[in-house]
């Protein structure tokens, strides 16, 4: 094909490259000029046009199109007209698009002229959806390209578009219990699970509920099995952190055997892949109680579609395998099917609230205020852990004051922080929390409770607190500990706010703790400056950076 300017006495049958506008007509980019075409440019004047020419054995682009499209055709693949050199791949039923990647590699880079563009490997996809887009890119293609191009496709040994139905599946599911667990979780949890597998086409026979122990979930396994499941799910009380734990033993004390632990895709790294005969068993990351998308959902497509999945296939997931939205990326496709979840769909970055309790009367050091007491550069003990604060992710910090409010505010002077003044403080711990959870902004996902008294606890320690924080995890308390022995700071999900304003009395909220186990992690800090507060002078004397009190 010749590209470029063209007289007219040998513009019939060129493909005009621009739209040219004449007295009384329009000849439109890509038209076959015709002769009367060639006529009105002569008589408008013009001697030549931007067009291209064919030459022996090219290809135009609307025919090029359809030949590839041809050439990629299969079962349940469906494809629209040619048209400006495009064809559309569409589906012809709903289910899983499976894709031979190198297949499509190997045909864009064949040639700059012929380009396919597809959704992700591995997508859900409805009855019509658009699957792929053929694009020829000049206005015809050699004849050699397009030889090579037909041979290679049809050289295949499999379709390079499969659209995998999806099995209607019935599928046994395991609830494990500890004691105090809340009964609205473990029904949230049923119902978003009965959502996924019934979006898949897919039955829950009754759900067995066990103790967390390995013999009872088998037990559970077993009678499951017995009533016919094809597929078998655990959601653990306690997330799994191990093979050897309590949900995969059960697996193997069923009977089964297990494939892969763990996966590269995040939120969803906790999962446990496993097998009881031939039907998949999988204990649940802790994530897929919300029925945003995560691993989960990745696994439970492809064992819907009859594809195998094996270990190897699940260290695989890791490219495209980072689900967790983040606000600094944008949503690439404009509109998804509703009935289909995104796994890109975006997410505002999870906020967490620092509340610095600095309401106390320090009677313990009396007369002395021990949030007023300087260390060896002069810096108020408060001061150094709002400073802690301020210079870790956690936003906004606020301040609860109370006793000796004024001097606290001084102390504070110029820091970009918000105050919380608790009228009640006298009351005890209790009213002071209050307080400061009722100036945690709507939006924040958590709260960080920081008491005024502990200035060794460093900023890095607060940040990997709020590291650890996931509740579509599972990790909705996170508290940290030094040599397994627990302390302070605490963080929050705002799930439990209205359980912490509703505590009385001169305690904080730590024994809900104990009523929401599942929802707990622990993390070790490389110090013990998360069990150091100072209630006496005693104490003080002995923290580093106060030798002079």
């Amino acid at each position: 094909m010749r590209f470029g300017p063209t007289s007219l006495h040998e513009a019939k049958g060129a493909v005009l490259a621009h739209t040219l506008r004449l007295s009384g007509r329009v000849l439109k980019k890509g038209s076959v000029l015709q002769q009367d075409d060639v006529d009105a440019l002569r008589a408008a004047g013009m001697q030549e046009v931007i067009a291209a020419v064919m030459e022996p054995g090219d290809v135009p682009e609307d025919e090029a199109a359809h030949r590839i499209a041809e050439a990629l055709m299969a079962p349940l693949i469906a494809k629209s007209r040619a048209a400006t050199g495009r064809v559309n791949l569409l589906a012809d039923a709903p289910g899983l698009l499976v894709l031979d990647t190198s297949a499509i590699d190997r045909l864009n880079a064949l040639d700059e002229s012929l380009t396919i563009a597809t959704l992700p490997n591995h997508s859900l996809v409805t009855t019509r959806e658009m699957l792929a887009t053929i694009k020829i890119i000049p206005f015809a293609v050699p004849g050699a390209v397009m030889q090579i191009a037909e041979a290679m496709l049809k050289a295949l040994p499999k379709p390079v578009f499969t659209i995998a139905p999806l099995r209607p599946l019935k599928v046994g599911l395991v609830m494990s219990e500890l004691p105090g667990q809340k009964e609205s979780a473990m029904e949230g949890a049923v119902e978003v699970t009965r959502a996924r597998i019934e979006a898949l086409n897919g039955s829950m026979l009754p759900v067995e509920r066990a103790k967390h122990e390995t013999s009872a979930i088998a037990d559970a396994l077993n009678r499951l099995r017995k009533q016919g499941a094809e597929m078998f799910l655990v959601a653990g009380a306690s997330a799994v952190v191990d093979r050897r734990d309590v949900a995969p033993a059960a697996i193997q004390r069923a009977g089964g055997r297990l494939i892969h632990f763990g996966m590269p895709v995040d939120p969803g790294n906790l999962l446990c892949l496993g097998a009881i005969g031939d039907a998949p068993a999988i204990v649940l990351p802790g994530c897929a109680k919300s029925p945003k998308m995560n691993g989960f959902d990745l696994l439970l497509h492809r064992l819907f579609a009859g594809l195998e999945v094996t270990g190897r296939e699940v260290m695989r997931m890791g490219v495209g395998g980072l689900l967790k939205e983040i606000s600094e990326r944008p949503l690439p496709r404009d509109k998804a099917p509703h009935s289909l979840p995104s796994p890109h769909a975006p997410r505002k970055a999870r906020q967490v609230a620092a509340v610095v309790m600095a309401a106390g009367r320090s009677r313990r050091m009396a007369p002395l205020n021990k949030l007023l007491v300087m260390d060896d550069k002069g810096v108020a003990m408060v001061t150094r852990v709002v400073d802690q604060a301020l210079a870790s992710l956690a936003r906004p910090v606020i301040v609860v004051t109370g006793h000796e409010r004024e001097r606290v505010q001084e102390a504070l002077a110029g820091r970009p922080v918000i105050f919380a003044h608790a009228e009640d403080y006298a009351q005890g711990l209790s009213a002071s929390l209050r307080a400061g959870l009722s100036a945690v902004p709507a939006q924040a996902d958590g709260v960080l409770v920081c008491l005024g008294d502990m200035p060794l606890v460093s900023a890095s320690m607060m940040d990997r607190l709020l590291a650890a924080f996931d509740p579509e995890e599972g990790r909705a308390i996170v508290q940290p500990t030094f040599r397994g022995k627990q302390g302070n700071p605490m963080l929050w999900g705002r799930e439990f706010i209205p359980a912490m304003m509703a505590v009385t009395g001169d305690v904080g909220a730590r024994h809900l703790v104990g009523l929401h186990a599942d929802r707990v992690v622990d993390v070790e800090m490389p110090d013990d400056g998360v069990l150091r507060d100072f209630d006496t002078t005693e104490a003080l004397q002995g923290a580093p950076g106060f030798s002079k009190v």
